[in-house]
């Protein structure tokens, strides 16, 4: 066995050792521990599961890959994604906490005295969050098809079962704990290879730094410059000036990102497992720390990665790289079938220009970038084997989020809440334990045949999130009188024309060759891409939310007074029992 291969097996092996070393110690062992983790997770705890539930394979894979591609366009995500957790601490979290159930269609249903209501935010809720696992299911398959050297469908389903031990046996206790675990892992695995490479091309070992920085080699060439340069030599859009549509996309594409983020369930759930609204608030703050400190190093390495992929297969203006002598980073990656040559002019050169006539790299997958970095920059391979733990870490700690949110909406909010309230704690636990064994079984299904790219695939998961149920959430807090029948119309409006639109470009339930429409970009509404309909969807939800309000009444008084509580600044007491 070589090197690398036997630090990677340490890496990966030795890490999952621990979450299920963490699992079986924190294992659930009531409802309250299953949903909420007994609600008595600290701040700076809390603040660290949030960021390792928040940076997901999207994150720590896709993200950096995306920037690498899209250059200046690609900040959208840090944007968008960033902003959503102030308009969640700011807006969200502490108010939800303070009513004190375990779940958000719980909270829907006391706000909008309504089980119909609860029934279709338990629909949103599982559209968003299914169409969210696949992203992640994409990454775990690209983790470890390279680093295990093992077909992506195998990778994908050793993925699903490590996420099926500690997600069904710990419950929202043990994913949690689980969660602080792989937040060390990730943001280690992250920054070191980024110090690395930035002192390696640019002499500053601070990454954010050495973006802004000269090269190292002596030239006074800035490294944005020198990027711009070496991309547009080959017929690419500027690195620092090309943008995803016009503008309006742009403003689109980031508000549906930051308000699908403030809607998403399984981020939301994890304000109920701290004891306070003090608590809530505190933890949002931490976890904006503790994701920033990856955040800000995503550009770089996003750049620094494109740099370093230019210079390896075009050494030297009109040099291109013999095919025969390419390095061995190249040929892994080229088995797991992320990475494709053509030799279109048989001359054994590898030509990657713009042109796609030309153009003989005819793929390079940008869910590889992050992941081949330090192989491309020639890394100790201890570096090599952190990343595959860390980008494993964060595609599953997300994974087992997501599925507690959808086990805790079939079982907690669907059977107990509205089809069987006299179900026992027991059996509420056993088909929470059910579900969620369910769940994994069709992400993996889904994982197999991705709609796009991780980032992409998540992208639609926020849109659908941000059409749905946001919307419902801040009426709910900040319109004492928005009634359970307008709420309901807007819910359904906001996610079905986003879902028609999404669904026209991406295919039915995102099956290849069912886009009725095609990608249709020229004809796109206003120029807006399906990953950023999700805020026109918003605005359709408010709509036609105060016009049913303006139709049929507003809430009754007593429910009027319910949001009054809730939104008065005092203490709450614990989550309610069940």
């Amino acid at each position: 066995m070589d090197e690398l291969k036997l630090y990677t097996y340490i890496a990966v092996f030795g890490s999952f050792g621990l979450y299920f070393a963490i699992a079986w110690w924190a294992r659930a062992g009531s409802t309250s521990d299953f949903y909420v983790a007994g609600g008595g997770v600290s701040p700076v705890q809390n603040g660290m599961a949030i960021g390792a539930d928040w940076m997901s394979a999207a994150s720590f894979i896709s993200m950096a890959g995306m920037i690498a591609f899209l250059g200046y366009g690609g900040s959208v995500f840090l944007m968008g994604w960033t902003g959503g957790y102030v308009l969640l601490a700011m807006l969200l979290a502490p108010y939800m906490r303070k009513h004190g159930k375990f779940t958000v269609p719980e909270f829907i249903s006391d706000r909008y005295y309504s089980k119909t209501a609860r029934i279709v935010a338990v629909v949103c809720l599982i559209i968003a969050s299914l169409t969210y696992i696949i992203g992640q299911m994409k990454g775990v398959g690209v983790a470890f098809s390279r680093f295990l050297e093992v077909d992506y469908g195998l990778g994908l389903g050793i993925g699903m079962a490590v996420v099926w031990v500690y997600a069904v046996l710990g419950g929202m206790k043990g994913i949690t704990y689980t969660q602080i675990a792989q937040y060390c892992v990730l943001i280690f695995a992250y920054t070191i290879p980024a110090i690395f490479i930035s002192f390696q091309l640019t002499g500053n070992p601070i990454p954010q730094l050495g973006l802004g920085s000269t090269l190292a080699d002596g030239s006074g060439v800035y490294l944005l410059d020198k990027l711009d340069m070496v991309v547009t030599d080959l017929g690419f859009k500027e690195y620092t000036t090309s943008s995803m549509g016009n503008s309006l996309n742009m403003f689109a594409y980031t508000m549906s990102l930051m308000i699908g983020t403030a809607g998403l369930p399984h981020v939301i759930m994890r304000f109920f497992t701290v004891p306070s609204v003090k608590a809530a608030r505190s933890s949002a703050g931490y976890a904006l720390v503790f994701i920033a400190l990856l955040y800000t190093v995503a550009p770089a390495v996003g750049a620094m990665a494109r740099l370093n992929l230019m210079n390896t297969i075009e050494p030297a203006a009109g040099q291109n790289m013999v095919y025969a002598e390419r390095p061995q980073w190249f040929k892994d990656w080229e088995k797991t079938g992320l990475l494709k040559f053509e030799d279109k002019n048989n001359d054994g050169k590898v030509q990657y220009v713009a042109d796609p006539e030309k153009n003989e790299m005819v793929k390079v997958d940008r869910d590889i970038m992050v992941l081949a970095n330090p192989a491309i920059a020639n890394l100790p391979n201890w570096v090599i084997a952190l990343v595959a733990a860390g980008g494993l870490a964060a595609a599953l700690s997300t994974a087992a989020g997501l599925l507690l949110a959808i086990s805790s909406s079939i079982s907690h909010d669907l059977m107990k809440g509205v089809l069987t309230p006299n179900l026992s704690e027991k059996n509420e636990l056993l088909a929470g334990r059910v579900v969620m064994t369910l769940s994994i079984l069709v992400a993996g299904y889904l994982g197999l045949n991705p709609p796009g790219f991780a980032a992409g695939t998540v992208a639609l998961a926020f849109g659908l999130a941000a059409s749905s149920i946001f919307p419902a959430l801040m009426m709910g807090i900040f319109s004492k009188k928005m009634s359970g029948t307008a709420a309901v119309w807007g819910m359904c409006s906001g996610i079905g024309i986003t879902m028609l639109y999404v669904f026209q470009h991406k295919g039915i339930m995102f099956i290849q060759g069912t886009s009725f429409l095609g990608p249709l970009e020229p004809n796109w509404f206003l120029g807006i891409s399906p990953n950023a309909f999700g805020a026109v969807g918003a605005l359709v939800n408010f709509a036609v939310a105060f016009i049913v309000l303006k139709a049929k009444g507003p809430a009754p008084a007593e429910i009027q007074q319910l949001v009054e509580n809730f939104r008065i600044p005092a203490g709450a007491g614990a989550a309610h029992n069940h």
